[in-house]
């Protein structure tokens, strides 16, 4: 049965990902917040923590591409389309917030805001004096070189009733849609957790010593499960860091043939 909803699962993300078309080339416009705090306290819940995430270029986007907290963590390379004050390459950005509002796909934090720029003295002050500014963008890869997933167990847990954790450092450009949790041992009985809020998943079935955990990872036509076979020891603690011992580095593939001549070079 669990396989069955793995595959339901699946094949949903995998229709919303073809028309999402994530890779091809969005035209729009964006605009920024003045303190970076307003995006790292967002939707996602990454906290102050937002802030180290690409050197602070981080950005609100729409639902569209938020997802529910599916698309938080996931990564843009965002280019603004003045001549005279902006540079062909642009910035990469990491979504930690949601963007509610109408007349921009996407909010940037002022650092990611400037470094569109050409690098040119006063370049960037310029910039931001336009406020909002025509934009292409296109979701890209999240890179963290060599460093593995990482489960932060949020402060809200309480061991042994209810634990509460956050993905931290998942590269490539894939979404974990489902996540299954179980006691480390030869013949586990899997839980599953659900998404809380943003970024944040959630059980108050917590499986007694040490934890493994599945994630099932999909976008466009991929979707599959990575095992990371001991994540949290026995003693794990609110408020603290744990190396799952993986890495999620796939590249989403998807049927987006209209799209595919205006892939950002």
């Amino acid at each position: 049965m669990r396989s069955f909803l793995y595959l339901i699962v699946v094949i949903f993300l995998f229709s919303s990902s073809v028309n999402a078309c994530d890779r091809c080339l969005h035209i729009s416009k964006a605009a920024y917040f003045s303190s970076a705090s307003a995006l790292s306290s967002g939707a996602c819940s990454y906290g102050s923590m937002a802030t180290s995430f690409f050197a602070g270029h981080i950005a609100a986007a729409i639902p569209s591409i938020y997802k529910d907290g599916a698309g938080c963590g996931a990564c843009f390379q965002v280019r603004c389309k003045n001549p005279k004050l902006c540079s062909t390459k642009g910035t990469t950005v990491m979504i930690t917030d949601l963007n509610k509002s109408n007349q921009t796909d996407l909010v940037l934090s002022s650092r990611a805001f400037r470094a569109m720029a050409k690098p040119l003295v006063g370049a960037d002050r310029d910039l931001l004096k336009q406020g909002i500014v025509d934009i292409e963008y296109q979701r890209v890869p999240c890179d963290y070189g060599n460093k593995n997933l990482n489960v932060r167990v949020e402060e809200a847990s309480k061991k042994p009733y209810y634990l509460e954790i956050k993905l931290l450092y998942q590269g490539g450009q894939t979404e974990v849609v489902s996540i299954d949790i179980a006691q480390v041992g030869s013949s586990p009985n899997w839980g599953y957790i659900s998404r809380s809020h943003g970024a944040v998943w959630a059980t108050d079935k917590v499986p007694t010593g040490a934890l493994q955990f599945r994630f099932i990872v999909t976008g466009g036509y991929d979707g599959k499960m990575i095992w990371s076979q001991s994540v949290l020891p026995s003693n794990w603690e609110a408020g603290k860091t744990y190396d799952a011992g993986v890495q999620i580095t796939d590249i989403a593939q998807e049927g987006c043939d209209p799209c595919d001549a205006h892939i950002w070079n």
